[in-house]
């Protein structure tokens, strides 16, 4: 007869291992009568580190370089209206803040809110400088003659490169 073993809560930890320091969460399996069995380890993703970086960059490419070939993205960024393109802005990042929220943070928001914060911010920004890399690279970001114009695609192409970047950084 085999016994059931069960996890308990109370004893989980955080502990760095490996040769980079990387943080995972330990979870002990005990058995009925509290004798630790088995301990599994997680990785505790909750640290934005330069393998982060890497992935958010490739996951950007991922979607930014289909868009940024297409002419209905650069006429998006030259019809639509700066509101509209704020409301594009503020709609990707509180995509990426939700998807890292609940891949990543949904535990230990209160412990990581500046890694939290940081991942957010920087998934974006990166989104956005390749999408300025390659739009500026294929002729369509008119830096010094309509700055602004150069800025709204940007935008509107980094919509769909942060939401590649956000997924390709939950892959591990």
């Amino acid at each position: 007869m085999t016994e059931k073993s069960e996890v308990t809560s109370q004893e989980v930890s955080i502990q760095r291992m490996g040769r980079n320091g990387y943080l995972h969460r330990v979870i002990p399996i005990v058995d009925k009568s509290g004798k630790i069995v088995q301990r599994v380890v997680k990785p505790l993703m909750v640290e934005f580190r330069v393998r982060d970086v890497l992935q958010v960059v490739v996951g950007a490419s991922i979607l930014a370089i289909p868009a940024a070939y297409t002419e209905e993205a650069w006429n998006l960024g030259r019809d639509l209206p700066i509101r509209n393109i704020l409301g594009i802005a503020c709609v990707s990042i509180v995509f990426i803040a939700t998807f890292v929220y609940f891949n990543f943070y949904k535990s230990y928001l209160g412990r990581y809110l500046g890694q939290y914060l940081t991942r957010v911010v920087s998934t974006y920004l990166i989104a956005a400088i390749v999408v300025a890399a390659l739009l500026t690279l294929v002729g369509q970001c008119p830096w010094g003659v309509d700055n602004v114009l150069a800025i709204k695609r940007i935008i509107v192409v980094a919509f769909p490169a942060s939401m590649s970047a956000t997924v390709t950084d939950a892959l591990k």
